[in-house]
């Protein structure tokens, strides 16, 4: 089921970018009013330089607006909503990592964020509605630190099971549960 007509669902991807087969770019190929924002091609670890490229494809957009993240891209929307004031219908946040956990070899370490201005993370209510979605077996964060920072957002806990990081490394590609809770969202 797709959202409203009106609505506009804004793609904010992690820093993998647009990773085909990804359930963010198989979402945004099936959905009839979509954006995603696009990849950096400098400054790629730069917090400002992604707030300002969500704010850009915002600006873009006119009525109801339904913002779906994923991974770092969640954290990336809360700080988006810190710094501006627009009017959200809600927001997926998808996996959201733990600026606070050791993650494996191949990633951003979280000093390297930090040092980039990810930290620290806002930790207020989100001045929309929000579905934070969490995996019980996620290796960027642990399900107790997603409830933590779901709790902060004042966000809706939606718990996954055991889906890794809910990306193509961990086995998952098309996520069909995510359209059920863009239409939560959507209403």
């Amino acid at each position: 089921m797709s959202p409203n007509k009106d609505t506009t669902v804004l793609i904010v991807p992690g820093l993998r970018e647009h990773v085909p087969g990804h359930w963010q770019t198989l979402l945004a190929a099936r959905l009839p009013n979509v954006r995603s924002v696009p990849p950096l091609t400098e400054d790629k670890l730069s917090l400002d330089a992604r707030v300002e490229a969500i704010q850009r494809e915002v600006e873009q957009i006119d009525g109801p607006l339904i913002m779906v993240a994923h991974s770092a891209g969640v954290l990336m929307v809360v700080h988006w909503a810190a710094r501006y004031d627009r009017p959200v219908k809600g927001a997926l946040l998808a996996t959201p990592p733990d600026l606070d956990a050791t993650w494996p070899e191949g990633y951003p370490t979280p000093e390297s964020l930090r040092e980039n201005g990810w930290a620290p993370l806002p930790q207020q209510r989100l001045p929309f509605p929000a579905l934070v979605a969490a995996s019980e077996n996620d290796h960027l964060a642990s399900l107790a630190a997603v409830q933590r920072m779901s709790r902060a957002w004042g966000g809706t806990l939606v718990e996954l099971g055991c889906v890794g990081h809910l990306n193509p490394a961990s086995g998952f590609g098309d996520w069909p549960g995510a359209d059920a809770l863009i239409q939560r969202l959507d209403h």
